[in-house]
């Protein structure tokens, strides 16, 4: 078993074995960087393609997972992105994996268990707007300071919780040029008017383009029937699908299943990018 060393324009990447990556995220040159936000050490999982750059990058927003590094989904949007000429940063927001911190989902529950179930709502909306995007703004940071990216071009992308993190990052006026929200509060929308009220107010204020899909079985769709109209009416260059009913079932629900059904959307992701990043 190898063990990996190194650092990355002066930020420390921390300790992995090259036996635990999959066989085809080596050649993707992953590395675990360990950045700051605010006082906290995260982490996060870098992937380049081969070559100087400067590269287009995304920056891709986990879910509510507790363990995104855990499993196959950083190295599964790597074979998108890195193919397709894009490096690729996955920070992992504070409480998640390694990062230090609390988990946003035992601060939910808390809250919840000593207040009600208003009260955890409006927690969960205050802090997807705040700490947690905090955190995923100092990984476009990392992601931006590095010199084979090109630091006028990032993307920012993700499911779930990392759909919200989309909409709110792109509504920051932060640096991106394109977002890709997939599945943002379809989870949570039926339960948490905060969050949708939130969210309303944050397709109004997105001035880049925006594409937002859904998966056709996802727990709701009232994301894209309610927030669609509003991005398609802000700007011609703005999409939203819905996918049909097609294809295993375990890839038509919420994030498509995860890792296994993101091969649903990424030729449409791709030819998003490569239409609105020229």
């Amino acid at each position: 078993m190898k063990h990996v060393l190194a650092v990355v324009a002066g930020l420390t990447i921390g300790l992995y074995t090259t036996s635990g990556l999959a066989q085809g995220s080596a050649k993707f040159n992953k590395q675990r960087i360990v950045f700051k936000s605010g006082d906290l050490n995260l982490v996060g999982y870098l992937f380049k393609p081969d070559g100087p750059g400067p590269f287009p990058a995304v920056v891709w927003n986990h879910g509510s997972e507790k363990n995104p590094g855990g499993g196959p989904q950083f190295d599964t949007v790597a074979s998108i992105f890195v193919p397709a000429g894009y490096v690729v940063f996955a920070p992992m927001r504070r409480g998640h994996s390694d990062s230090e911190g609390e988990y946003i989902v035992g601060a939910v529950e808390r809250e919840t268990a000593q207040r009600g179930g208003a009260a955890g709502q409006r927690l969960a909306a205050r802090l997807l707007e705040t700490l947690q995007l905090d955190d995923q703004l100092a990984g476009l940071a990392v992601v931006n300071r590095q010199p084979f990216v090109d630091a006028n071009r990032p993307v920012v992308a993700g499911c779930s919780y990392g759909g919200i993190q989309t909409l709110l990052g792109a509504e920051r006026n932060a640096g991106y040029r394109a977002a890709v929200s997939i599945s943002p509060a379809a989870l949570s929308w039926a339960g948490n008017p905060d969050l949708r009220a939130r969210l309303k107010t944050a397709v109004t204020r997105i001035r880049i383009p925006m594409f937002l899909i859904q998966a056709p079985k996802d727990a709701s769709l009232e994301p894209a029937r309610v927030l669609g109209p509003e991005l398609e009416r802000r700007g011609k260059l703005n999409r939203v699908k819905i996918y049909p009913a097609e294809g295993p079932e375990d890839e038509q629900g919420h994030c498509f299943g995860g890792a296994k059904g993101m091969h649903v959307w990424a030729s449409d992701v791709v030819a998003f990018l490569n239409d609105v990043m020229r």
